[in-house]
């Protein structure tokens, strides 16, 4: 496999990174943390209009660019190292996903248009008090009445959960055995809805809690079961979200060596004592095996597209087993990774670094919730484990933060 980029895929990269300090400099995202949206709605329609990052993934015949996840994850990388505040993970890849992957094609003609231009804001409601990213999680209920579904109970730390306009809710349908699982589309104005924004470490990226209470909803139509497509969304979720802490972990550790080279005590740099240049080094190989477990992971997932878009069976057997290996270990490093480069960034500042005044405490934070979300490294290591055979009496129906 190649790990090289494309030089289009490079280009994109650059495009975006210029954009991106042009448009969401610190003194931009501090002040959008302090809204009650947490993000620039104009802003949000530039970035569709004017690169079509929305619609990256999305096939042109929805009005998408029709590229695929390496591109999704070069964009999600920059706005890692920006810190950029927009719902791009919750709309371009969560709801996205969602929709491309299931077998409605009237909900993607109704959906993907508007939330490839930007107009529209999506998210996927999944979790709820236990946290657990699993099918055994899902306790919101979804019950069929005169031919239309309701839905009621409560979900937990929905991605941009209080602003999207189109809610994709995980469901527990009471089927008589009440072990079935469906997604349903939810409007975000719909009657029955109540939204309410969490206080989040993280105030970046905001979350919420959705209580339900008979919302009407339509079922989307999935290929087999609806757990299957949840589990297909998440590992390609877990991908992008790598790529994203590569970003966070990379602008970190650049932080940290320039401050390094700069701050002077005993009248030369810090950055030429052994412990600083050691711990730095460290933190140097963190992030470049960080890299290239997100950039495996981004092509693995390029490949299981291909694969499923050409028919190529065989091509599509072998890959099949990959993707879903490969998202829990990348998940798992690049969480690690980007940990550890954002401490050790505020370490390398000393005092200074654990100052509102500092932007090192936000990439910490951002770090930090990337971490559980999704599954933290545990979780992921387990699932690791289990997917490629290695499963020796763990708890097979255990969730995770």
């Amino acid at each position: 496999m190649d790990f090289a980029f494309s030089e289009e895929q490079e280009e994109l990269g650059r495009t975006v990174r210029a954009f991106l300090a042009h448009t969401s400099p610190e003194t931009e995202t501090r002040r959008l943390m302090e809204t009650p949206e947490g993000f620039d709605r104009a802003l949000w329609r530039r970035m569709g209009a004017e690169l079509g990052l929305q619609g990256l993934a999305v096939p042109e015949e929805y009005g998408g660019a029709g590229c695929g996840p390496v591109e999704v994850g070069v964009v999600m990388e920059e706005m890692g190292r920006a810190l950029l505040c927009a719902p791009f993970l919750a709309s371009a890849v969560l709801a996205t996903t969602t929709l491309l992957r299931c077998a409605d094609e009237d909900a993607r003609k109704r959906l993907l248009p508007g939330l490839a231009s930007g107009e529209l804001v999506g998210t996927l409601a999944l979790t709820e008090d236990s946290a657990r990213w699993d099918a055994a999680g899902v306790r919101l209920t979804a019950r069929e009445s005169n031919g239309s579904w309701l839905l009621t109970g409560h979900k937990m730390f929905v991605l941009d959960g209080a602003t999207a306009d189109v809610v994709l809710t995980v469901a527990r349908t009471e089927d008589g055995t009440g072990n079935g699982i469906g997604v349903f589309w939810v409007d975000g104005d719909a009657a029955g809805l109540t939204r309410e924004a969490l206080p989040t470490m993280d105030p970046t990226r905001r979350q919420a809690r959705l209580d339900y209470r008979d919302v009407p909803a339509t079922r989307l139509r999935t290929h087999g079961e609806g757990w299957d497509l949840v589990a297909q969304v998440l590992d390609r979720a877990a991908v992008a979200l790598a790529a994203e802490q590569v970003g966070v972990a990379s602008r970190a550790l650049d932080m940290a060596v320039e401050y390094a080279k700069v701050r002077h005590q005993f009248g030369r740099p810090i950055g030429s004592f052994q412990a600083v240049k050691h711990l730095l080094a460290d933190v140097l190989l963190e992030v470049e095996s960080a890299r290239a477990a997100a950039h495996y992971a981004l092509l693995a997932a390029e490949r299981a597209e291909h694969a499923e878009h050409t028919e190529d069976t065989e091509h599509a057997e072998n890959t099949a087993p990959e993707l879903p290996a490969v998202a829990s270990l990348a998940k798992a490093f690049c969480s690690d990774a980007c940990l550890q480069a954002t401490e050790q960034n505020i370490q390398v500042h000393g005092g200074i670094g654990f100052t509102w005044e500092h932007p090192a405490h936000l990439y910490l934070k951002r770090a930090k919730t990337a971490q559980l979300l999704f599954g933290d490294p545990a979780y992921h290591r387990e699932l690791l484990a289990r997917r490629i055979g290695m499963d020796s009496g763990m708890d097979k129906d255990k969730g995770a933060a």
